[in-house]
């Protein structure tokens, strides 16, 4: 049997093509895809609000996001990171996904009941109105990071939840307990679930943002923050749910080799013990720069998100002064990540796992990077013939130049999302998957705790430096995309060295297995 790919004898054709999967793994399969889709569903909804909360605000606008990615999501993505790891430290990692998961839940429920009531009460806009009179108006984002601290904290725990919940926890556990033999079929099944939870926190958010106001409820002052109380409610639900689902797994499949018709093997238990030794982040990023293969992993995680980073900032300026409205705002972005959610299952479904089996690692890695190089191109190009080919844009088109850059500014934010829960998460985690568990631990910390967001503060600098520097986002686009595109290049690159890498540890991997494998 071939040790890479599913071979015609064990499926069918359309099978192997769509659902690889043995009847004996689903007892182990089902339950994780329910968890992605369950933290990927609130991952979506939040992504979602905090974008409009903070775009929205008062005295605020896409100019903030630089700001808050700095100043505040750094620090907060390298104490979560800390806590992370302590835990991992002392804790089994069965228990550090509930504390890590109550955490993020806790804080919601905290937001929802006291901070954004209160809200008037806790913003220092008397302070902030004095600074933005003094300063340059290149700080408006600065100021409104302050003005609008409560928005700040839900935007950062938001973000985060990408981060510390999916990456870090999900992906980290699924390495864990997932043979390379089962991720080259499984990862791709994985991204299913997670783009389903697109479009499924799309229509839920579509919906809620567009009730009216009801006085019969007892909690919201206005259609918007009611809206946004019940969006909370299903981000709490779902998350209680995820952690039901994942105790169940752990207490009643995981340890239970028969009902699996022993698809944990040796080489799973291993990884399931706790490593030797405590862990610290210094010991971590030892790691990360002594070892080639686990920098070229943390360049691709920096690069992505980088570059995401650039585009958005500039997408989300534009889509502000068109809706200008919280509520307008958050069913305009709810139908982006609707659509998102179709094309990256679609990807998931027909492009990822098929192309990882049949084309291998490399060429499916190099598809995220070309996708966003090409949209780009697109999105730029709009950018730019708005101004001085304003007229020549209405009378082809019959809209208005705004219009069309928002239009495709979310065509691009589509493709390059579903390209990166489809093709790029999975070909990511799948770098891991070869290393050890102790090589596994040292080094995904920091990747997705912290390289990732570099990467976005990275992007995020160069936009307060044009910013300050040009005094708007508009003025400052043509130098954001020329980093952009040097970024790409090296992005592309550093995916090229890892493909390499990846081709001699998965090789050395498979031919230690291979006694496991030919009992299947």
């Amino acid at each position: 049997m071939s040790l890479s790919t599913a071979s015609p004898k064990e499926f069918s054709r359309w099978r192997a093509a769509l659902w690889p999967v043995h009847g004996y793994e689903l007892k182990k399969l089902m339950p994780m895809l329910c968890i992605f889709f369950l933290i990927s569903f609130d991952y979506n909804v939040l992504r979602i609000m905090k974008d409009t909360l903070v775009v929205t605000a008062k005295s605020s606008g896409a100019e903030v996001i630089p700001f808050i990615k700095v100043w505040v999501m750094l620090p907060g993505a390298i104490l979560l990171t800390f806590i992370f790891t302590r835990l991992s430290n002392r804790l089994q990692r069965e228990r550090v996904f509930y504390v890590m998961l109550s955490i993020f839940l806790g804080y919601f429920f905290v937001f929802v009941t006291i901070l954004y009531p209160f809200r008037q009460s806790l913003h220092p806009d008397e302070l902030a109105d004095r600074l933005q009179a003094v300063l340059p108006h290149g700080f408006k984002g600065m100021v409104a990071m302050l003005r609008n601290w409560t928005f700040t904290s839900f935007y950062v725990m938001a973000e985060l939840w990408s981060n510390i919940i999916v990456s870090m926890l999900f992906w980290g556990f699924a390495n864990q307990i997932t043979q390379l033999k089962e991720a080259k079929r499984f990862y791709g099944l994985f991204g299913i679930g997670a783009n389903l939870s697109g479009v499924a926190a799309g229509g839920a958010s579509i919906w809620l943002s567009s009730l009216p106001f009801r006085d019969d409820l007892p909690f919201g002052n206005d259609a918007w923050e009611q809206s946004m109380v019940m969006l909370i409610v299903l981000v709490l639900m779902a998350g209680f749910a995820a952690m039901a689902i994942f105790r169940w797994l752990n207490r009643s499949i995981l340890f239970d080799e028969g009902d699996l018709n022993g698809s944990l093997d040796q080489s799973i238990e291993e990884k399931k013990k706790p490593t030797s030794g405590k862990l610290s982040l210094k010991e971590s990023f030892g790691y990360l720069f002594s070892s080639r293969y686990m920098m070229c992993i943390a360049l691709i995680v920096l690069s992505y998100n980088l570059v995401i980073n650039l585009v958005e900032v500039v997408w989300k300026h534009e889509m502000r002064a068109l809706y200008p409205n919280p509520a307008d705002y958050n069913i305009y972005m709810s139908h982006v990540t609707t659509v998102i959610g179709i094309f990256a299952t679609l990807s998931a479904l027909l492009i990822s796992g098929n192309s990882i089996r049949k084309c291998g690692w490399t060429f499916t890695a190099m598809l995220t990077p070309a996708v966003l190089l090409i949209t780009s191109i697109g999105f730029f190009g709009f950018f730019f013939a708005k101004g001085d080919m304003a007229f020549m844009v209405m009378e082809l088109f019959g809209v208005a130049p705004l219009v069309l850059v928002v239009f495709f500014g979310s065509a691009q934010n589509v493709m390059c999302r579903a390209a990166k829960y489809s093709v790029f998460d999975a070909t990511k985690e799948m770098a891991f998957v070869p290393l050890s568990r102790s090589d596994q631990l040292k080094g995904k910390p920091v990747v997705d705790g912290i390289c990732s967001r570099l990467g976005k503060s990275g992007g995020s600098i160069i936009h307060q430096v044009l910013i300050v520097s040009f005094s708007t986002i508009t003025a400052s686009v043509p130098y954001v995309a020329a980093v952009l595109f040097i970024v790409i290049g090296g992005w592309i690159v550093a995916t090229r060295e890892l493909g390499k890498g990846f081709k001699v540890l998965s090789g050395a991997e498979e031919r230690e297995n291979i006694p496991q494998i030919s009992r299947v």
